[in-house]
Order: structure tokens, then C-alpha cells, then sequence
């Protein structure tokens, strides 16, 4: 056997470990058509399961007895009004082109390797928000069964792996059958205590917090930056919302439906929790006290109180934690894992396999919950927000100002190794300014008076930022190649990725053309296959422009 036998050979088992992960939900890689067999409606509602998360009860009622609940109220609204006006351009790319968030983020500025920080920070989005639900969940065992917290943290992180191991024909499942009890048990409750007890509503809304100084400014900033934490959950929402069907005439508004409301609609349904979540706080502050007021058991165990007997108030509390914290937690399990493997793959040229990183993202989730990082959330949040805002809107403004208005950016979005530049400095040079200056200003860099604005230093730097770097530099770095040497068309006649299918000469499997693109050495190679070409003996070669 010759040296070049062993290296041919050495490159069929890349590629055919590659194959495999077809079976994990098309991690790294368009989704094709042929496997996106849901309806838009299914795929919505398997979106919007995974928003049941419990955080942001605990996020509300921490902003609310800090700042009272008219500054936590309106902190909530501006941070609902920045998310989903940024989520929608990027929802609308994933469900049109069938890609994750980091695959649009890559053509989006930042390159095909300078989209790896972003990828490490959505991957921190979800092992931080898995913590704080795993630790809701534990709260939930100590205060139902008297299970220890340090044990409580392991079971609510062994329990998700089984669930997550079959990606979205699972999931969807598991969404669709939980959300009518999960609705159940979390909207009656509060109708019945309202209609009981109207009073209640006039405490919330006249509650003004430790402080007690009343509507201002600094206070609801700082609310805005703690909710707007959440803004990396589009990327979540997108893991789900790549698998919707082709948009055609016949289902043109239920495809538009679901993609607004469980894109960036997802924020609608979070700020109703954060303001629930002050509202029930509020009611139970005298009976609890401040510390266990952000815990979302009891202020679940003091409304159910109201309306059932005292037997069932428990099991009840703990049936909706639990329920919860599965359905967010296999949605953060699951987004982490893809998260983790594009940054490993395009570093190492190597693919491991998705659930290696389920297990890494568990890994991290649990040293935070046994580090105790829920009684710093807030803070936690706050710090991280500035990253995600930058990241998010960066994206945002590349696609509906640097597309569509300026026209410097390709219209089309492009993810394959090759035929982008390894870094972009539009996307890379605007992210990083808008982390850098919002993190200073958020410790206080440039005097405590401007540490509540660190939420808008993100947003309007890398809002203008963006553009700006568009500009100078023409656009020259985004591709690096505009033809890919395959001759049919990306797009059917409707606009819709075009299924037509090519053998990959690695892996040896079917894909369809957007996946695709031709090899250097011939024939057609996969994204994937190309992603984990070593030598590069596949990829083509720059064009001169």
C-alpha cells in the first residue's frame, strides 16, 4: 500500500464519520428538503416550546424589586422592542436558506473563521441559560422532595441527555405533546388568583422596589440590559426554524406566521414572563421574603395556594418546574452542541460528532450550577448581555442594511469553506468594538454615570459600526470566490433553495446543491467534507476580481 493509498484512505473516514452526522439533524450544513418534512405550523410550535424556560420569572422579579414595577416594566419593553426588531432579518435567513445562526453569521460579516467567536459565544449563551434552568429545577426537587441542591443540579443535567440524543425529530415531538399542559398549569393559576384577589394587581403596579425612587432613566437601562441577556435565544429559535418548508404561494402566510411569531415573536411571549414574574414576586415577598421571591417554585407554590388543596400544591409546582426546565433544557443542550461543533470542526478540521459536545456543554452547565451561579444571575446576565447585543446586531445590520440597502454585502448568504474569506473585518471589527467599549463602560471604565448604558453602546455601535466598515472597505472581503463551479442554479423558480442533488466524492453520500461545490481536485465535494479537508486539496482557488 502506497503513502497516497493511506492518505485517500485516511480522507474516505472523514468523510464517511461526516456522513454520519446526517443522522444528527445536518449540524454543520444546510438542511435539505427532502428532510424537512413539517409543517410550517409544527415547526412554529416546536419554536416556541422551547421559549417555556422558567429564567424569566426569576429575571423579572429580580429587576422588579430592585427598580420597582414601573421601571421593570418599561426596562422589559425596550428590551422586547430591540430584540425583535434585530431577530427579524435573522429568522427570516434562517427559515428562507435553511441554515443555523452561525452558518448566516459567517457570510454576514464575519468570515468563515472569524464567525468562531460568535459561535463560542452562543455556545456560552446556552451552557449559562442551562445552569440557571437546571438550577430552578433543583430548587424545585429541595423544596418538593428535600433533595440536596448539589444533587439536584446532576439529576437535572443527566436527565436532559437521553432527550436530546435524536435532534428535531424528537424535539418536536416532545415540544408539540408538553405545551398544552405546560399552558395549562402556567395561565390558569394566575387568571384565578386575579379574579380572586383583583387587589393584587394594584400592589404590583404601585410597588416601587428597595430603592423607592420612581420612574427613572438609569433604572430602567439597567432592567433593559439584564433582559436583553436573552437576545442570543434567536439563535435557538433558528435551530428550529431552518427546517421549515419551502415558501410557496400556497403557504406563504402560515410560512410568514410562524416565522415572525416563533423567530423574533419568541420575545412577546418572554416579556409576558418577566412581567408575571414581577407580579408574583410582589405577591409573594411578605409570605417569602426578597431571597426565595425570585425563585420561580415559590412564587408558583404561593399563587397555587389561592386555588387547590394544600396536597396538590407541591406536586403541582414541581410538575410545572420540571416540565420547564426539560423543554428549554433540550433546547439548550441541542443549540450548544451545534454551537460547539462548528467551532471545533472549522478550528481542528476535524468532526468529532455532535453529542461529544452535548456531553462538553453539560459539562460546563454543571460546574456553573455547583458553583451556585443562580444567586448572581442578574449580574452574570448583565455582563454577558453586552457580547450578545454585539454579536446579534451586527448580524442584524449587515443583513438589512449592508443586503438590502447598501448592496455590499451578497444578498445571498454564503457559508461554504472557499468561497468566503477566512475573516471578514466588517463583521469581526464591529463585534469587537461594540463588546469592548460596552463592557468598559458597563465597569465603570468611564464613570459610574454611564454604567447603565452599556445596553445602548452595544446596540448603537455595532448598529452603526457595521455599515460603516461596509463602506470603507467596499466589500471586498466577503467573497472570496463568486462561483463555485457548478452550473446550476443555487434557487428554484420560487426562490426556494433548489433540491437538485450531487454525490460527494469523499463521503461518497447525496446532497443537495446548496450543500454543494465543486473540488478542486474534481467531481463535487459536500460542506462538511470541505470543512474537514486538512491538506485543502478540495478547495478551490481564489478568484482574481
Amino acid at each position: 500500500m502506497t503513502v497516497d493509498d493511506v492518505a485517500v484512505g485516511k480522507e474516505k473516514r472523514t468523510g464517511l464519520g461526516a456522513s454520519k452526522e446526517t443522522l444528527e439533524d445536518y449540524t454543520l450544513r444546510f438542511a435539505p428538503r427532502t428532510y424537512r418534512r413539517w409543517t410550517p405550523a409544527v415547526v412554529g410550535a416546536s419554536a416556541l416550546g422551547g421559549i417555556a424556560y422558567l429564567a424569566d420569572f426569576s429575571i423579572g422579579a429580580g429587576i422588579g424589586l430592585a427598580h420597582g414595577t414601573a421601571n421593570a416594566l418599561l426596562a422589559i419593553g425596550v428590551a422586547a422592542a430591540v430584540i425583535f426588531v434585530t431577530g427579524i432579518p435573522l429568522a427570516y435567513y434562517g427559515a428562507r436558506y435553511n441554515i443555523d445562526l452561525d452558518l448566516i453569521t459567517r457570510g454576514s460579516g464575519f468570515g468563515y473563521c472569524g464567525s468562531v467567536l460568535t459561535s463560542v459565544i452562543f455556545a456560552s449563551f446556552t451552557f449559562i441559560f442551562f445552569a440557571t434552568e437546571g438550577s430552578i429545577m433543583a430548587q424545585g426537587l429541595r423544596f418538593a422532595v428535600g433533595l440536596p441542591l448539589w444533587l439536584g443540579y446532576l439529576v437535572s443535567t443527566v436527565v436532559i441527555i437521553p432527550l436530546v440524543v435524536y435532534g428535531m425529530k424528537a424535539l418536536a415531538k416532545l415540544q408539540s405533546w408538553t405545551n398544552p399542559l405546560w399552558l395549562l398549569l402556567m395561565v390558569a393559576p394566575l387568571v384565578f388568583l386575579i379574579v380572586k384577589d383583583p387587589g393584587s394587581v394594584r400592589r404590583w403596579l404601585s410597588f416601587e422596589g428597595t430603592g423607592g425612587s420612581g420612574v427613572n432613566t438609569a433604572a430602567v437601562l439597567l432592567g433593559a440590559g439584564v433582559c436583553l441577556s436573552l437576545m442570543g435565544q434567536i439563535g435557538e429559535q433558528i435551530d428550529y426554524l431552518r427546517f421549515m418548508p419551502p415558501r410557496t404561494a400556497e403557504n406563504k402566510r402560515a410560512w410568514w406566521a410562524s416565522v415572525l411569531l416563533a423567530g423574533p415573536g419568541w420575545v412577546v411571549f418572554g416579556a409576558v414572563k418577566q412581567a408575571i414574574g414581577v407580579f408574583m414576586a410582589v405577591y409573594v415577598l411578605d409570605v417569602a421574603g426578597a431571597a426565595a421571591a425570585v425563585e420561580p417554585i415559590e412564587q408558583f407554590t404561593g399563587v397555587f395556594k389561592q386555588l387547590m388543596p394544600p396536597w396538590l400544591v407541591v406536586p403541582l409546582a414541581l410538575v410545572l418546574v420540571v416540565l420547564s426546565q426539560v423543554k428549554i433544557n433540550v433546547t439548550n443542550a441541542y443549540s450548544g452542541s451545534l454551537a460547539w461543533t462548528n467551532s471545533f470542526t472549522r478550528v481542528a478540521r476535524r468532526y468529532p460528532g455532535r453529542l461529544v459536545f452535548v456531553c462538553v456543554n453539560l459539562a460546563f452547565s454543571l460546574v456553573l450550577m455547583e458553583a451556585d451561579m443562580f444567586s448572581f444571575l442578574n449580574s452574570v446576565l448583565s455582563f454577558y448581555a453586552n457580547c450578545a447585543m454585539a454579536w446579534v446586531v451586527t448580524v442584524a445590520a449587515d443583513i438589512a442594511v449592508n443586503k438590502f440597502l447598501l448592496k455590499l454585502s451578497p444578498k445571498q448568504p454564503e457559508f461554504r469553506r472557499g468561497m468566503l474569506f477566512a475573516v471578514n473585518p466588517v463583521g469581526v471589527v464591529s463585534f469587537l468594538a461594540s463588546s469592548i467599549l460596552s463592557i468598559a463602560v458597563y465597569f465603570g471604565l468611564f464613570g459610574a454615570a454611564w454604567r447603565p448604558y452599556s445596553p445602548l453602546v452595544a446596540v448603537v455601535v455595532a448598529a452603526v459600526l457595521t455599515p460603516l466598515m461596509a463602506i470603507v472597505t467596499r466589500g471586498r472581503f466577503y467573497l472570496r470566490r463568486t462561483d463555485d463551479g457548478i452550473a446550476a442554479p443555487m434557487l428554484d423558480a420560487e426562490g426556494n433553495p433548489s433540491g437538485s442533488r450531487y454525490d460527494c466524492v469523499v463521503c461518497g453520500e447525496s446532497y443537495e446543491r446548496p450543500d454543494m461545490a465543486a473540488s478542486a481536485a474534481g467531481g463535487t465535494i459536500c460542506s462538511l467534507c470541505l470543512s474537514t479537508d486538512r491538506d485543502g486539496v478540495h478547495v478551490l482557488p481564489a478568484q482574481n476580481r
